[in-house]
Parts: structure tokens; sequence; C-alpha cells
């Protein structure tokens, strides 16, 4: 699905007021299952946080600071920035069955359960302990995650993409086509048609006109 048809899709959908958003899409089976008609849930509020003031991304390390992995770190490996939510390899899981009918009870699997940003922290990649970052600037003008407690550099992860390209890491091969040719112009857009740029370019000559036809 593209992205526009997708949006056109979530601007049509209509939700209820007692409506509560979970990690799964609001039009599919398995949301409309957790939300079905008349159940009421308690509605969950989360502060907005700004696009620029986000500190936490695909990638880092963290650690949980209160539930039941309260002192565990673990790898972030989804972030919800909508609802402040972010996924944990491994950590804060629940079990349940998949698959369950009348005669099979269904496959018992563990399923990451998301965590509020306020109940984690940015680990500092120095000393291995939790620290509040800031953003500040560098002498080069490059904005940069601060650790609060150490003053040191925290960098973005490096994420890999689902066919395990690392798009900083990547080096051109022989077959690539370098960036400055691609970016080379060598199309100029004409008002003529393709056989007629066909024809200007072969020395090919049509004196022939057609005659003028009416629809009546």
């Amino acid at each position: 699905m593209r992205l526009t048809a997708l949006l056109a899709t979530a601007g049509r959908i209509k939700l209820p007021p007692d409506y509560r958003f979970g990690t799964n899409r609001p039009w599919t089976v398995t949301a409309r299952r957790l939300n079905p008609p008349g159940k009421r849930r308690r509605k969950v509020f989360v502060d907005h946080i700004p696009h620029e003031e986000w500190s936490v991304f695909r990638g880092d390390t963290v650690e949980i600071l209160s539930g039941k992995d309260k002192g565990k770190q673990g790898k972030v490996t989804q972030v919800f920035r909508n609802r402040n939510w972010v996924i944990l390899d491994g950590l804060n899981t629940h079990y349940r069955y998949l698959g369950k009918t009348w005669d099979y009870r269904g496959t018992y699997i563990a399923s990451e359960a998301p965590l509020l940003l306020k109940d984690i922290s940015l680990i500092d990649p120095s000393d291995r302990k939790p620290t509040e970052v800031d953003w500040r600037f560098t002498e080069e003008g490059e904005k940069v995650r601060v650790a609060v407690r150490t003053g040191r550099i925290i960098p973005k992860p490096t994420v890999q993409r689902k066919d395990g390209i690392v798009p900083s890491q990547w080096k051109d091969g022989p077959k690539d086509t370098p960036p400055e040719d691609t970016l080379d112009k060598t199309y100029t857009p004409t008002l003529r048609t393709l056989e007629e740029e066909v024809m200007e370019a072969l020395g090919i000559q049509e004196p022939r006109r057609g005659r003028n036809t009416f629809w009546y």
C-alpha cells in the first residue's frame, strides 16, 4: 500500500471516544478484537514530545526503571513516537496462545509489550550505567546527545536495513552508479512526442499531413 493511500485510510477512520490504542493499526483484525463494540477500557494519556527533543532511537541500549524487569538492560527494536512507546528485545514480555481453536490449544509464544519513555533510561557507553541526556551542539554545529552525568557524547546507533545493508558503511562497487553521475542532468524536457524525437534523431522526414475530421 502506498504511503498516501495509507494516510488517507487512517484519516477516514473514526474511533470511539473510549478506544484504547495498541501496537496494531486500528483497522486491523487484531485491533478490533482487542477493542470490541461496547467494551470500555481505561484511557491512557501521554505527553506530547516534540520531534527535535526525542532522544531514544531504534538500536539504542536502555535500562528499565520500573516494572517486573527493573534494572535489566536491552536493545530498542521499535519506537512508537505518537504514544511515547519503545519495545525492547526480549524484555517486558507477556505469554499467550496463538492460533487457539476448539480442539487445539494454540502455540505458546512470548511477545514484548511496549514501555513508556519515562520508564526507561538511556545507557552511557562509557560506564554502562543509566543517565539522562541532553541535546547540544558541537563546535562544528552538529547536534549530538550528551550524557548529563558524565558529559560524554552518545552517538546515534547505526541500524541496518532489512536486507542487511548499513547505509553509512556502504561502499560502491564496480557496477554501482556514482552519486555525481546520478545528479548529472542528461535529459532536456521538450513538448515533442517520443516518435517525433526518434524521427529527428534518425533524420526521418514526414511530408504527409492528416486530413481534418469531424464528429458529425
